[in-house]
């Protein structure tokens, strides 16, 4: 199996490996569609690219929105996992957020990037009661949580704003690829070092 960083999809090489469940296929296709396509692609659209019926989506899923919020919420593993160092590779805290920029930065010179997926769907949607708006909010407080933990380990004073503005240089250097259509030439790293600097996290701190 391949991941793709920017969905958390995976795309099947093994001929022995398991037939995907309908579920798991929509659900698949959904993620891989409303990232490249965006959330307002239509059912049709969508149960084509998944190879299945709209009655057994509808079987699945009380509406589109639905789907739309699930496909979200099983990529976003995924995703995180291709941003986030693993929890047991013993770094000091610093490094381990800036692994976070480092991955940015390399992804975002991929062709398939087109921003984080969270911030992506929920500015499209623009409803922040809808039901992938709060699968967003809920893994974009994931990672706040993740920069809040590192910058409480290194003795930072204030680690909730600390990690709030780390979010924030994240999401919108994720969104400068997207406007510029270009990669980042090491911005997002060079505005995290800065910022951790001025809380005073050092080097192997």
């Amino acid at each position: 199996m391949r991941t793709t960083a920017a969905t958390g999809t995976t795309s099947r090489e093994d001929s022995c490996a398991a037939p995907a469940s309908t579920r798991d296929r929509l659900l698949d296709a959904a993620a891989d569609l409303f990232y490249r396509e965006g959330v307002n692609v239509g059912v049709e659209a969508l149960c084509r690219a998944a190879g299945v019926s709209k009655r057994s989506m509808y079987q699945l899923f009380d509406s589109k929105d639905a789907v739309i919020a699930a496909s979200l919420d099983r990529s976003a593993p995924g995703f995180q996992d291709s941003m986030l160092p693993a929890p047991d590779d013993g770094r000091p805290p610093r490094e381990r957020i800036m692994h976070v920029f480092e991955q940015l930065e390399s992804l975002a010179q991929t062709s398939g990037f087109l921003g984080c997926p969270f911030v992506a769907a929920a500015t499209e949607l623009k409803a922040p009661d809808h039901p992938a708006s709060l699968v967003a909010r809920r893994w974009k407080n994931e990672l706040t949580a993740f920069f809040r933990g590192e910058a409480e380990r290194g003795g930072v004073r204030d680690a909730e704003t600390l990690a709030r503005q780390l979010t924030v240089v994240f999401d919108g250097s994720s969104a400068r690829t997207v406007v510029q259509a270009q990669g980042l030439d090491g911005l997002a790293v060079l505005t995290a070092r800065t910022l951790l600097d001025a809380a005073g996290l050092r080097e192997n701190a």
